[in-house]
């Protein structure tokens, strides 16, 4: 029997929509240094320090927001290597800073005049300490569309796969890959880069332990 729904009856919208369904890609290599040099031409001293510590952090937006000054500097020296815990694990991550994104966030510390209690990316708007989720969001459309990409198909998590990205197509080190991240299970890694589950068996078999 074919159902008719009732004229006044309101009809469901997905919520994907019209909408990319997947994962977002990270950015190439090209593409990191295309999105430095604009925001280096342009004198944007935060925006310049938020993407070179998002890319070398990997951190979920939720994390990276949530930096203070203390986390990665003692005063404006910013260190090498810093450690926070994980906001969705309650695990601790270590991560990288390189020589080019101390500087980037040294010279925005000290643009800023940040304490070291200080949210090293504070918010405009009163009613939130620092940058929200959705702020950032809206930053890395910026980003990526200053340099011709699509927003639809990029987000917070491209940036996130970025440098991850780069370095498993070197080394094919998956459990490198997996401290880098924070995941407690490889499971997550393999999902996270989209390899594909034979070929991390097939690494892992030819891998002796």
């Amino acid at each position: 029997m074919l159902y008719l729904p009732h004229p006044h009856q309101e009809t469901h919208t997905p919520w994907n929509k019209g909408k990319l369904i997947g994962q977002k890609p990270p950015l190439k290599l090209k593409e990191i240094w295309s999105i430095r040099i604009r925001l280096q031409l342009a004198h944007n001293i935060r925006d310049l320090a938020l993407f070179n510590l998002a890319i070398d952090s990997k951190l979920r937006c939720c994390d990276l927001v949530k930096l203070k000054v203390r986390d990665i500097a003692h005063g404006i020296q910013v260190l090498s290597r810093a450690m926070i815990m994980q906001q969705k694990t309650h695990q601790p991550v270590q991560f990288e800073i390189t020589e080019q994104t101390r500087e980037a966030v040294s010279n925005w510390i000290k643009h800023a005049n940040l304490n070291s209690n200080d949210y090293l990316f504070k918010s405009r708007y009163k009613d939130s300490p620092h940058i929200s989720t959705r702020q950032y969001a809206r930053i890395v459309d910026r980003w990526v569309s200053s340099i011709g990409l699509d927003p639809v198909n990029y987000g917070t998590h491209s940036i996130r796969r970025t440098k991850v990205s780069l370095i498993y197509r070197r080394t094919k080190n998956l459990r490198a890959i997996q401290l880098l991240l924070g995941h407690t299970k490889l499971e997550s890694t393999v999902r996270y880069l989209g390899i594909e589950v034979d070929d991390a068996l097939e690494m892992a078999e030819q891998t002796e332990v």
